[in-house]
């Protein structure tokens, strides 16, 4: 009885020290709602995909809801649809028209960038061996970096998105190796910072962090896995992203922490212009908007850009109902 009650002590000893440790590494500075900053990312494939005149759903997100940030993808196959042969007509219009209003952009580079299937490769490249496709892909970023490095609306640059989420997304496998050519090769081009992206939920941040100025992670709370055919609302605080943050810092330095992509549309078992109202309430509605942007202000960053802006206009324009579009309107 004596030894069981000292091993119980020692247990319950360890405990409080773990827990006290969980504690120290969960604090962290909370910013009032005055000092946070707002952007969203933009895709021209999802505005096309629901339907829209992607111009008229990018200009209205400069002009009427205001945004001054503004991530971009330089999508490959759009770039450069046919082998060595560029397009820059409709990137050279978005950054043009985000100069002229003051906004400040991330664009990003890669074959590997934000929307599914996540890996946007042209059809010319699927058919090459890895090393061929890679020297495609460095010749791609060094054709991009080079023709807006003289932009001054470029804040900085995102190499590839979340790089080590290997199993989400029609994607080859994680190369390391690669991914540092890519860093080595944007920074050779240009002084500006390096983006590097991480999943918040479902990936460890360190590697990511270690290669970044700019660390950016997502943040979920709703979502439907393909994998367990079944919703999910993620069973975490707002103190797991400041614990993830202090673990990071114990081993990468960024400059900044960012959250590159917060959650502010539906995400169901197939693309949500084809759910119910119901079914896309599930995951996101204007309450649960709400929710998600205190939500984020707790988890200790002050730099949020939202994923959903093609939504909210959707909803407005095709289904009437303008309140998430006016909601979003107060944070920018």
């Amino acid at each position: 009885m004596f030894k069981n009650a000292r091993r119980i002590k020692r247990i319950f000893f360890i405990l409080i020290i773990f827990l006290f440790l969980i504690f120290l590494l969960s604090r962290g500075h909370i910013y009032g709602n005055n000092e946070l900053e707002y952007g969203i990312t933009f895709s021209k494939k999802q505005a096309e995909s629901l339907g829209l005149d992607w111009r008229k759903v990018y200009l209205a997100a400069l002009d009427e809801l205001g945004v001054k940030k503004i991530r971009l993808p330089a999508y490959w196959d759009e770039v450069e649809k046919n082998g060595n042969e560029y397009f820059w007509d409709d990137l050279d219009w978005q950054i043009a028209e985000a100069e002229e209003r003051g906004a400040e952009i991330i664009l990003a580079v890669g074959g590997r960038l934000p929307r599914w299937p996540e890996c946007h490769f042209p059809g010319w490249a699927k058919g090459l061996t890895k090393e061929e496709r890679e020297a495609k892909i460095l010749s791609y970023i060094e054709k991009v970096v080079s023709r807006y490095k003289e932009n001054k609306s470029i804040a900085a640059w995102q190499v590839e998105n979340e790089p080590f989420l290997a199993h989400f997304g029609d994607c080859p496998e994680v190369d390391g190796e690669f991914l540092d050519k890519e860093i080595a090769l944007t920074r050779s081009l240009d002084v500006r910072p390096i983006v590097v992206t991480d999943s918040g939920e479902l990936s460890v941040w360190i590697p990511a962090a270690r290669r970044a100025d700019i660390f950016g992670t997502t943040m979920y709370r709703d979502t439907y896995s393909r994998h367990l055919k079944m919703y999910i609302h993620y069973p975490i605080a707002p103190g797991f992203f400041r614990f993830k943050k202090n673990i990071t810092r114990l081993f990468a330095k960024p400059d900044k922490w960012v959250v590159i992509e917060l959650q502010a549309e539906p995400w169901g078992p197939v693309p949500y212009q084809n759910l119910s109202k119901e079914e896309r309430d599930r995951t996101m509605n204007l309450e649960k908007f709400r929710e998600i942007i205190e939500f984020a202000r707790l988890s200790g960053f002050k730099e949020f850009y939202l994923w959903g802006v093609e939504w909210w206009y959707w909803e407005r324009e095709a289904n009437g109902d303008g309140q998430l579009w006016e909601e979003a309107k107060k944070l920018f």
